[in-house]
């Protein structure tokens, strides 16, 4: 073969070479990875692409909930988006568009392409996925309280939002044992069945990330129950005329109303008798009533009475006569009170005067 048939045949393998060069398909080489960062990070997002030159290159970020709304960001090696935080680098040896964003915040995360367009109708995409971690906020549709009966279920509830995903846990106030058993419960769903009123109280939702210090919810459990009452002492003497108190303390949810009764007549404050109630909490009242300067016919059972709309309870004190005082309640505001009083003041001045005597 002659050298010039040798050299028309190279040039025309080059020509043949380089006319299937020209024809390859456009093609993205590569993509980053997902990218996981801190608010106020840095994150780069690589996209290297072959047989593109001719090709509009865009990056875009993807609305994930209405895929077909997207935000041109680059243009080849030129910004469209203008925002300081946003850089974007083009190697040209490598074919390589670098999307920088510089401070990073919550709503930069979200999913970003790398796009060749081919034509009207056809293009190349390549996704990236940018997450930033955000601490967690405890959603609205989380248990605020509830108020059950005793005996019914209750379920609390608790969501959050954040990145990485939140991790719920439930407390209660002081570290109490939970319904559950134990002192901690992990789940979004506390379940107490057939709740008792030892279950109410203050709980805690808690939701943790590793990010920031996490949140906490407070969540009020309350628990409708009938009337409880308790007495110190069910019997009681006191001497005539002296003033004596009965005391009992109602233990209820809703707050019951509570009476005196004696005889199956009512009681009511007036000159033989002074009532008063002393609330404790939502859940506890002290109820007591005074007899004023006793009489004969104010012996016998006493009744502390409470009903609330899911019962009522009873229980009773008896007061009978002693030959002695007891002092309190208020010994000094009686007859024989005041006639004691006015003996010991007088002993008193008779010793003093026999020990002055003595002393001369």
């Amino acid at each position: 073969m002659s050298i010039q048939s040798t050299c028309v045949t190279v040039v025309t393998l080059l020509f043949i070479l380089s006319y299937v060069t020209c024809q390859r398909s456009p093609t993205i080489s590569h993509i980053s990875p997902e990218q996981i960062k801190d608010v106020g990070g840095i994150a780069e997002l690589e996209c290297s692409v072959q047989y593109a030159q001719e090709y509009p290159i865009l990056w875009v970020k993807v609305d994930r909930l209405r895929g077909s709304e997207q935000l041109p960001i680059s243009s080849g090696s030129s910004l469209i988006v203008r925002d300081s935080r946003f850089a974007l680098r083009h190697d040209v040896s490598s074919s390589t568009y670098t999307l920088q964003i510089k401070d990073i915040q919550e709503s930069d995360a979200g999913l970003y392409q790398c796009q060749v367009i081919i034509d009207l109708a056809n293009k190349l995409t390549s996704d990236v996925w940018l997450m930033v971690r955000r601490p967690p906020i405890i959603s609205d549709n989380s248990t605020l309280g509830v108020v059950r009966s005793e005996g019914q279920n209750a379920d609390l509830e608790c969501y959050a939002t954040g990145f990485p995903t939140p991790k719920i846990s439930w407390r209660r106030e002081n570290n109490a044992i939970l319904p559950t058993g134990g002192s901690v419960y992990r789940g979004n769903i506390l379940k107490i069945p057939a709740i008792h009123k030892e279950d109410r109280g203050t709980y805690y939702c808690v939701a943790d990330n590793g990010v920031g210090k996490g949140t906490s919810r407070r969540i009020s459990v309350d628990v409708e129950f009938p009337p409880v009452i308790t007495i110190q002492r069910s019997h009681l003497g006191q001497a005539l005329g002296f003033d004596m108190d009965l005391e009992c303390h109602v233990e209820a949810y809703p707050l019951p109303a509570i009476v005196w009764i004696k005889d199956e007549v009512q009681l009511s404050s007036n000159q033989h008798y002074s009532i008063s109630q002393a609330g404790v909490g939502t859940d506890f009242t002290d109820a007591r009533i005074r007899i004023l300067s006793v009489e004969r016919r104010q012996y016998g059972r006493y009744m502390c009475k409470a009903v609330n709309k899911l019962g009522q309870s009873e229980a009773y004190i008896d007061l009978y006569e002693t030959s002695n005082p007891v002092c309190p309640p208020a010994c000094g505001n009686s007859r024989h009170g005041d006639a004691t009083s006015i003996a010991s003041s007088t002993l008193l001045l008779i010793a003093s005067v026999a020990f002055a005597s003595c002393n001369w």
